[in-house]
């Protein structure tokens, strides 16, 4: 591994101050070592996981549009005329676009995104589609308190929750941002994609894709912490690794180190053992009742779910009485 001088690495004290800084720095001394998955999502990850989407193996983006193409109109029946489409975690502009093309005149559509560049760039897309729609991007993380701009009085708001990222989160922590959601929506609803439990064998294929992209987005994390923060990871020294733990029914993503090595990261070190990983991701995948039952716990009402005839995925319709 090599190593950057102790003056060029003190050009980056002040990112000390960013979230990223902080959660990674506390992710690297804990044991074992981790990192929040909300930091893959820079321009360049953000881009990536578009990339995966499009991938022959990963099968939840094909599977959830074809839900959606499917079953347009029978949610935005539920979601009601005049309503605000609040999108959190807002990513390609394909599904979200089904979902305003079949709404009964939207009042308006608020993207939440972590990522301000790729959130400028897809804003300024969906502005150039739907001149009349009012688009008020939120740049944060949406796992937190989010204040919502004002659309209008007496308006009816419709969260949109796709892509499984319910599933990133560890179910406790998934219940408490379902309450935050139900709080927010009353007295509205939201559509959630969730990924299924199904054979080992198809989860393994879907995050260990032929063509190495999920490898790159893994490794992202690393090769961001080197752009914002001065930091000297080696990416090719470490291995992406992916694995389905059953008894916890979810898909785990590391980045194991191939060597014994050390890593200058705002002045610290940080020691890697050979083998030693680093954890970036877990996807937990549902039943339908289990989810169904997670969102009771969080307020929310299931009314009403679509399942593909492979079982494969499914969207999930959470009403939240007023």
């Amino acid at each position: 591994m090599s190593s950057q001088p102790e003056a060029m690495a003190t050009r980056f004290w002040p990112a000390r101050t960013s979230a990223f800084a902080t959660d990674l720095l506390a992710g690297l001394s804990a044991s074992p070592k981790r990192v929040p998955a909300k930091y893959f999502y820079d321009e360049r990850g953000s881009t990536l996981f578009e990339r995966i989407c499009e991938l022959p193996e990963y099968y939840p983006t094909r599977t959830e549009l074809a839900l959606l193409r499917e079953h347009a109109g029978e949610i935005a029946a539920l979601m009601g005329p005049g309503a605000t489409l609040i999108e959190f975690g807002a990513g390609a502009l394909k599904k979200v676009e089904l979902l305003l093309h079949a709404l009964d005149t939207p009042r308006a559509y608020v993207p939440i995104d972590i990522s301000m560049d790729f959130l400028r760039a897809m804003v300024g897309e969906m502005r150039g589609r739907h001149p009349l729609l009012q688009v008020h991007p939120i740049a944060g993380d949406f796992t937190k308190a989010i204040v919502l701009p004002a659309t209008g009085d007496r308006e009816r708001r419709a969260g949109f929750f796709p892509g499984s990222t319910i599933g990133n989160l560890e179910p406790d922590d998934a219940v408490a941002f379902l309450c935050r959601a139900a709080a927010l929506l009353r007295p509205g609803g939201m559509l959630v994609g969730v990924d299924l439990v199904k054979d080992p064998a198809v989860l393994h294929a879907a995050y260990n894709d032929a063509a190495g992209v999920t490898e790159a987005f893994n490794k992202n994390i690393l090769e961001r912490a080197n752009r914002e923060l001065g930091s000297d990871f080696d990416s090719a020294a470490f291995a992406h690794y992916a694995f389905y733990e059953p008894s916890r029914r979810r898909i785990e993503m590391h980045l194991m180190s191939r060597v014994r090595q050390t890593v200058r990261l705002l002045g610290r070190r940080v020691d890697f053992a050979e083998g030693e990983t680093l954890h970036t991701e877990n996807s937990h995948k549902y039943t339908v009742e289990e989810f169904s039952s997670l969102a009771e716990r969080a307020g929310f009402v299931p009314a009403k779910s679509w399942v593909d005839a492979e079982r494969l995925f499914s969207l999930h319709w959470l009403a939240a009485p007023g």
